[in-house]
């Protein structure tokens, strides 16, 4: 349990960092943002792949299908919607959307994987949701008020940039349990292995929606330098660290917590993600966050600290009708 929790802490720390991703690239599209990192990803994953090929020969075809699945919507999916959603809102409201998924991730396991995780009863988890949601709470108010307070602000943007990243919660909540349930039906495969092979399912698709974009771009006459925009060493250095450190190694870590864990408790340790990303927002943006801002986390810290204690009961076997 506490190699688990450790190892979706450093999921966290890892994965934070693809919030600032779109603001340091505020001038690029979202398009590239998403199709640039998982190249870069996809590429990473080549070498690793050859060094563990061993352990990749042993997947099936349905475990490869399984895998681009996984790579479709987890990946490219979420994060187009997330840089999209970063890009119209700033990084703090997009951030705390995503922050709901402890709730939404837990929540959905809670009623579906009971059989195989054990069941989380709901009056012990109702308290840590209940901090968790209002910690979000207050740190979106206090980023809707300095919106308004602000007379510049695009509304109609942000309002925006909150849908899309309600649509990348849609695309997040479905990850995580479709993973975990081909992790703990495989307790003998290696996590690293199945991160790399999300890597190398990954690279096809980054590939092809590289060439459209690319495509689409010329045939539009945009106002675009191809292949790598208008400061090229920015962006391919960027895009190289997000692909290994938040796709490849927070992708592992994230495996190994899935392996240890609940799928009810793993869900609501996404939460350090959403700490992680808030971090860095405020040390980007240079402006230490408010007193509400400073209360919300502290509710999602303490949230998280009243899950850990709750256990899963087991849930007895339903004997056949006959």
């Amino acid at each position: 349990m506490t190699i688990g929790v450790m190892f979706a802490l450093a999921a966290g720390l890892m994965w934070g960092l693809v919030f600032v991703g779109p603001l340091m690239l505020a001038d690029y599209p979202a398009v590239m943002l998403s199709f640039g990192r998982y190249l870069a990803f996809g590429l990473i994953a080549l070498p690793l792949g050859w060094l563990d090929r061993a352990h990749l020969r042993g997947l099936t075809r349905a475990d490869w299908i399984e895998a681009l699945k996984l790579a479709l919507v987890g990946n490219v999916v979420y994060y187009l919607f997330l840089a999209s959603a970063i890009q119209r809102a700033g990084a703090p409201l997009p951030t705390m959307i995503i922050g709901t998924l402890p709730v939404v991730i837990a929540t959905c396991a809670n009623a579906r994987n009971a059989a195989r995780d054990g069941r989380l009863p709901w009056r012990r988890l109702a308290p840590s949701l209940g901090l968790i949601a209002l910690g979000i709470a207050l740190v979106n108010q206090a980023e809707w008020t300095a919106m308004r307070d602000d007379p510049g602000a695009d509304t109609t943007r942000y309002a925006l940039g909150a849908l899309l990243a309600v649509g990348a919660v849609a695309c997040w909540t479905w990850y995580p349990l479709r993973n975990a349930d081909w992790l703990r039906a495989h307790p003998d495969r290696s996590p690293r292995s199945w991160a790399t092979a999300q890597g190398l399912a990954t690279l096809p698709l980054a590939v092809l929606g590289y060439a459209l974009t690319w495509a689409w771009f010329g045939a539009t006459d945009a106002p675009w330098a191809m292949p790598f925009g208008p400061r090229p060493g920015a962006f391919i250095g960027l895009m190289l660290a997000i692909g290994l450190l938040s796709s490849w190694i927070g992708t592992l870590c994230w495996n190994e917590a899935s392996q240890r864990l609940p799928t009810n408790l793993a869900g609501q340790l996404i939460v350090f993600e959403t700490l992680s990303a808030l971090a860095y927002a405020f040390v980007l943006r240079g402006a230490w966050p408010g007193a509400a801002t400073l209360a919300g986390i502290a509710l999602l810290i303490a949230g998280v600290a009243w899950a850990l204690r709750v256990e899963p009961e087991a849930v007895a076997a339903e004997g056949h009708p006959n």
